[in-house]
């Protein structure tokens, strides 16, 4: 049986990325598969393929994960989430539950909090410009305004379309928090009006960034961000770094007949769906 977090004295979602990335390194076709899939939703829409993810990362763990269960909680229940969440998964050895938040982006800038409560930028601000000292420092990730550093599970589908790869990375609160020695606030610059807070570590690498935005502003213009190119020393690659993915041209056509298609068609086609599933299922190396 599996080690759970419990006895591990890590939290549920990082045994859960554990468990994933052990899982891909020993089945990458799955993982290539279900990603050449997701971002083959492109072709029908630019936006398509973030609402689909949901739906076909939760679908993943219940296929090929045995020890984890998952729910997609949906866009309607969006006003009632208390968390920042699109799936929800059980550890099914200890039945801890906990929500995950998807992200399907381009290779660059990464939301990973919207920081709803507009606290983040205004408990750095009470520090001034620049902030070194390492117990402000320390003080303020262990601050109310930065309770859900840790406890923010993204999960982070990243695409370079040009190239036609793509990753699963996570980013390491853990790490950013324990090395970060400097915090600056920078103006606005090329593509930003509004000024941003900058974690730096010893080497002076960008960690992450802290958006300025009042509680009436959008969304994107305030909470917590990082770069996937600029802060990659803070990632770890699920899927053990890019991976090539090709466009599922058959997957575009079977949607598209299946939208003028009926129930019944639907139903055959999903028998012989479920038995692919069965088929991959029984070449799966745990």
């Amino acid at each position: 049986m599996p080690t759970s977090y419990k006895s591990s004295g890590i939290s549920p979602y990082k045994d859960f990325t554990t468990r994933l990335k052990l899982l891909i390194s020993k089945n990458p076709e799955l993982i290539t598969t279900t990603l050449s899939n997701i971002f083959t939703m492109r072709l029908i829409g630019n936006k398509t393929h973030g609402d689909l993810a949901e739906i076909a990362i939760s679908e993943f763990i219940n296929q090929y994960m045995y020890d984890f269960h998952s729910t997609h909680v949906g866009k309607d229940l969006y006003r009632a989430k208390s968390h920042e969440e699109d799936i929800k998964i059980v550890n099914e050895i200890d039945k801890q539950e906990f929500p995950v938040s998807l992200k399907a982006y381009g290779d660059g800038p990464l939301q990973l909090s919207t920081d709803k409560n507009f606290k983040m930028f205004p408990r750095l601000e009470k520090e001034g410009s620049v902030i070194s000292d390492t117990d402000k420092i320390a003080g303020i990730f262990s601050d109310s305004a930065f309770s859900d550093f840790r406890s923010i599970n993204v999960l982070p589908l990243i695409y370079d379309e040009k190239s036609n790869r793509c990753n699963i990375l996570v980013f390491d609160y853990e790490k950013a928090a324990t090395r970060t020695v400097r915090i600056s606030r920078e103006s606005k610059g090329k593509g930003r009006k509004h000024p941003v807070f900058r974690f730096y570590d010893s080497d002076d690498s960008y960690i992450c960034e802290v958006r300025y935005g009042d509680a009436t502003a959008n969304a994107l213009q305030r909470g917590l961000w990082t770069h996937t190119k600029n802060g990659l020393n803070y990632f770890d690659s699920i899927t053990n770094g890019w991976i090539d993915y090709s466009h599922n041209l058959v997957l575009v056509e079977l949607f598209s007949n299946a939208l003028v298609s009926s129930v019944a068609g639907h139903q055959k086609a999903l028998e012989q769906v479920k038995e692919d599933i069965k088929n991959l299922k029984s070449k799966l190396t745990q």
